[in-house]
């Protein structure tokens, strides 16, 4: 159901003092028809008639939300007349209505720390277990797609490297510009002290192109390209467009989340080599104010300080940390559930998910590359 079709599950009419209710109260809708129903301005005068003529589909929980909106109503000092109920619809209510007098307000237990520590961490255990077999997932629709090339779609996979790679070059080349200014401001200085400076080219080269700039660049495209993959699925699945894609054989891992995927794969390596560049680019022009360094010092400088291995452990790492961002993007678009309230709350999961195992797994990288004196 839409926003425009759920705004039209009840409408009031005003002067008099009728509100004719209409669609589908139904539990996959509750929540929305519930946000309109708090939403509404009912009539003024103390004797207010619903008209549940319209009611296509009412299950238990939309009895039960017109049972409570009847009681809050008159306790509010209205006198409630409902007409137009379909008798199966009535037998519902009259149903809520007797086990509701029966029932008593029940309050959750308040949970304590330990508790809270325990439930926490149950909830991490399961959206690792969640986040495990969505990557087997993704590698078996891999498998399958190396298998049958066939099933290949180039349009999307173009799509998303214009829009997470040459889209966010802009950003990308200006903060690694700064970033390399940044560097080579903090270090010349230090540098100067013994004499030293022609060496700001060793910090800038090896700070950039080994770990900055795949940094810098993965943390952007997290923000940007992994948090729109969120919304975008999560947006698909509130609508229902995804159950619609499987009904029609189309299979969402294979149209929606490896493209997205190897696009990020093709993306971020080529953005960080430009996010180097720019960073270097930075590093020499405040080298040569700050210290007078031309620009042909600066380069021989970086040629020998830098070694190619150097430089693909800074590519190697753009192209997992593009992986990471990929594929929590997508799996957190999946975790979508209810309204449009928890496509926000998993954007916001998906970047800050996103940029912690970026981080977390540079960690890791620089301990492994240090241990085999890479």
């Amino acid at each position: 159901m839409t926003e425009t079709q759920v705004q039209t599950c009840i409408a009031s009419v005003a002067g008099e003092n009728t509100v004719r209710c209409r669609g589908l109260w139904v539990m996959p809708y509750i929540n929305e028809v519930q946000r309109v129903l708090a939403e509404l301005t009912w009539p003024a005068g103390e004797s207010v008639t619903i008209d549940c003529a319209q009611v296509e589909r009412m299950d238990t929980a939309g009895a039960w939300l017109l049972y409570r909106t009847r009681h809050t109503l008159e306790r509010a000092g209205k006198t409630l007349t409902l007409v137009g109920l379909k008798p199966e619809f009535s037998a519902l209510l009259a149903m809520v209505e007797a086990r509701g007098a029966e029932a008593s307000v029940v309050t959750p237990p308040a949970f304590g720390w330990l508790e809270q520590l325990g439930h926490n961490f149950i909830g991490h255990l399961r959206q690792a277990n969640g986040m495990l077999a969505f990557i087997g997932e993704a590698a078996i629709a891999a498998l399958r797609l190396l298998a049958q090339p066939g099933r290949f779609r180039p349009r999307p996979l173009l799509y998303n490297i214009q829009e997470a790679g040459f889209k966010a070059m802009p950003i990308v080349g200006l903060l690694s510009f700064l970033m390399g200014v940044v560097v080579s401001y903090q270090g010349a200085e230090q540098l100067a002290r013994y004499g030293a400076s022609i060496f700001v080219a060793d910090l800038v080269g090896l700070s950039m192109l080994r770990e900055m700039a795949p940094l810098l660049t993965a943390i952007i495209v997290a923000g940007r390209s992994g948090s729109a993959y969120t919304a975008q699925i999560g947006t698909m699945k509130v609508t229902e467009e995804i159950d619609a894609m499987r009904t029609i054989g189309i299979a969402p891992m294979d149209f929606l989340v490896l493209p997205k995927i190897f696009a990020l794969m093709v993306a971020v390596p080529l953005l960080t080599v430009y996010a180097d560049a720019m960073g270097v680019l930075g590093g020499m022009v405040m080298a040569k104010s700050l210290l007078g360094i031309s620009f042909g010092e600066f380069v021989d400088r970086l040629d020998e300080a830098v070694s190619l291995s150097s430089y693909l452990v800074g590519i190697g790492k753009a192209l997992v940390f593009a992986t990471i961002v990929g594929l929590v993007g997508c799996f957190q678009g999946f975790q979508v559930s209810g309204s449009a309230d928890s496509v926000g709350q998993q954007t916001t999961v998906s970047v800050v998910q996103a940029i912690f195992l970026v981080i977390v797994v540079d960690a890791v990288f620089s301990v492994l590359f240090s241990w085999l004196n890479i």
